[in-house]
């Protein structure tokens, strides 16, 4: 079996532990992009209890979730120690976020143990996704609801836009860490298998981003 968690701290190494926090104050494109994709993800959320964020980074939009959700308790995992200590520091007064270096292929929460799952923009970046929503689908409590977001790969995204974003703000970061295409049906095909639902389902930016809304049954 191959070492997820060491292929994914290779791969994102060079990785700033605030990223976000410091690309969305200092980039306008990237304040476009983020800000456009949680208006779409904000218009997903239901409120939940306890909630597990795949990906979280330095917790930027960890919190934009804890605050829409109303959540009483949310852990946010990354797979880089430095992302997760700069996002403990950074909301260390609030009590109700944790924030904890795993890999999402192996979570180390008990079965049904959250009310909802957000992976936004993480899946692309795993080795085998597969796994990643079977174990998505373990942790979330029966009637509780996953959201996934992920690149589309269109023609606009994979043969413009993140080419560019590699060779501009992007260069030495994200270079080969896209390590699936989830163009045409694929991610629909996945989330079939792991036996999460879909109940909303959709495209925007121009077909560049994708958001699929599940639940389990």
């Amino acid at each position: 079996m191959k070492d997820t968690h060491t292929i994914a701290v290779r791969l994102h190494k060079n990785v700033p532990p605030d990223w976000y926090e410091r690309s969305i104050k200092r980039n306008l494109l990237q304040r476009f992009w983020h800000t456009r994709r949680f208006l779409e993800v904000g218009e997903l959320i239901e409120p939940a209890e306890s909630i597990l964020d795949i990906g979280c980074a330095d917790g930027t939009f960890t919190k934009i979730i804890f605050q829409k959700t109303g959540a009483r308790k949310l852990v946010g995992i990354d797979v880089l120690k430095s992302s997760i200590d700069y996002a403990k520091k950074r909301f260390s007064k609030n009590k109700q976020m944790k924030f904890k270096v795993a890999d999402a292929h192996n979570l180390p929460f008990k079965t049904q143990e959250f009310n909802a799952v957000f992976c936004l923009e993480a899946l692309e970046h795993v080795v085998d996704p597969s796994r990643v929503l079977r174990e998505i689908y373990r942790v979330l409590k029966k009637g509780g609801y996953a959201v996934i977001l992920v690149p589309s790969e269109n023609w606009l995204f994979h043969s413009i836009i993140w080419p560019l974003w590699q060779m501009l703000p992007g260069k030495n970061i994200w270079e080969d860490t896209h390590l699936h295409n989830f163009s045409n049906n694929f991610l629909e095909r996945l989330l079939e298998q792991s036996g999460l639902k879909i109940r909303e389902n959709k495209k925007f930016l121009l077909g560049m981003l994708h958001v699929v809304k599940t639940v389990k049954e």
